[in-house]
């Protein structure tokens, strides 16, 4: 029988709550939290508690959990690098990771000679008295060869800090140990959640990729909507991207779609696809008066953002670009399209074509922005001055489409 107060009884109740929360899909810092919380109560001296894992994210590389007993906790991110920072190199979870040991312990207070890592000396004044850090695997790579915590392993490395005057004892490294494969069970589960969270909204877009996660995966699963239809290009780019290096065509490429997304994003919209130096989004967020408005002030801020844009990059003697946007609003099909195995989630239908069509007419009508009669009219009344520019028939629209534009004066 297992003694009451064995570190396997008293360990019993966080292994079940770190199980229980992993299925229930607690997300990293709630993990955590609760973790320290109870380590505490279950008598372990913790001071400081830290964790550093890789992050499959477009912007940062890795993330970091730090838990004080007297201050909380903080969640942070680590940006990509080419090479490793000082910092991390002279970490101890770094040397755990680079020198092949499972762990690394040092007891502070015995120690009269300053220690190899910065951070325990740093630790050490603050009134810590010991140290132990290990690291568990997800799903160990066949060379290990990392540049940053980013890159280190698929997997969490960790740190655990007590002020305690004799530290932590055998009993204490036994639970935390005894709970440890439970824990990085719990972290991994919140860690694909995530992943899987962001790469959904990055590369699908944030209301598809909800709608994926959500279960919409069946090919031919649409629903029709009325939404408004916004219809963007760089113009020119094409000759530009011509005369410059590869490299400085998607940088410039980056800049200006970086706006438009911000933009789209800023009033509510969906980008729903990139097309070449062109983004296609939709504005649903209400009834259609509402998508129209929307979509009109994003119109609007696009204006005065590409304006700013084009200042900066002609101040630093970098090449503009100038652009034209097509709105327009109608019945369309939003969902899943294409085989069995490979779906594009996206819209179709008249009014998507209609949108295509109006910014055929850029050119000839010399405006930069054309906005459907249907928009106009959703919108009505509308913050912006929308000036007719004329009737048009348009190739394959059986009615003729007045067409408006957005007047802004001169400042």
């Amino acid at each position: 029988m297992t003694a009451p107060d064995s570190p396997t009884a008293k360990s019993h109740d966080l292994i079940d709550w770190l199980v229980t929360r992993g299925l229930e899909g607690a997300d990293k810092q709630e993990l955590l939290d609760g973790y320290c919380t109870r380590l505490v109560d279950l008598g372990v001296p913790l001071m400081r508690f830290h964790a550093a894992q890789p992050a499959l994210h477009p912007v940062y590389g890795g993330t970091g959990y730090s838990w004080y007993r007297s201050k909380g906790s903080n969640l942070e991110t680590f940006e990509y690098s080419e090479e490793p920072s000082e910092v991390w190199t002279q970490s101890p979870l770094y040397a755990v990771l680079h020198e092949d040991i499972d762990a690394i312990r040092e007891r502070l207070v015995d120690q009269n000679e300053p220690s190899r890592f910065p951070l325990l000396n740093e630790l050490r004044e603050n009134g810590a008295t010991d140290y132990y850090a290990t690291g568990i695997s997800f799903d160990m790579p066949a060379q290990r060869n990392p540049y940053d915590a980013k890159e280190a392993i698929d997997g969490v490395l960790m740190s655990w800090s007590s002020n305690a005057p004799e530290g932590f004892c055998d009993d204490d490294l036994d639970v935390i140990n005894t709970a440890l494969p439970h824990l990085g069970l719990a972290l991994k589960s919140a860690s694909n959640a995530r992943v899987s969270k962001d790469l959904m909204r990055v590369y699908l877009g944030r209301d598809a990729g909800r709608r994926v996660l959500s279960g919409e995966i069946r090919r031919g699963s649409l629903q029709q909507i009325d939404a408004v239809i916004w219809n963007f290009d760089l113009e020119g780019f094409t000759s530009l991207s011509e005369e410059m290096p590869g490299i400085e065509v998607i940088d410039m490429l980056n800049d200006y779609l970086g706006v438009v997304v911000d933009v789209v994003h800023q009033c509510e919209g969906n980008i729903l696809k990139f097309m070449g130096d062109g983004v296609m989004a939709m504005f649903d967020v209400g009834e259609i008066d509402a998508d129209a408005r929307a979509a009109l002030a994003a119109a609007t801020m696009l204006q005065e953002r590409m304006a700013e844009l084009n200042t900066q990059r002609s101040s630093r003697g970098q090449p503009v670009s100038n652009y034209t946007l097509a709105l327009h609003s109608g019945e369309i099909l939003y969902g899943n399209i294409g085989s069995e195995s490979r779906l594009d989630f996206t819209v179709i239908g008249p009014a998507v074509n209609q949108t295509s069509r109006i910014a055929g007419m850029h050119r000839s009508l010399g405006q930069r922005i054309l906005i459907s009669d249907d928009v106009a009219r959703a919108a009505h009344p509308c913050d912006q001055d929308l000036i007719s520019v004329g009737r048009y028939m348009l190739r394959g629209v059986a009615e003729p489409k007045e067409l408006f534009t957005i007047y802004r004066t001169a400042g």
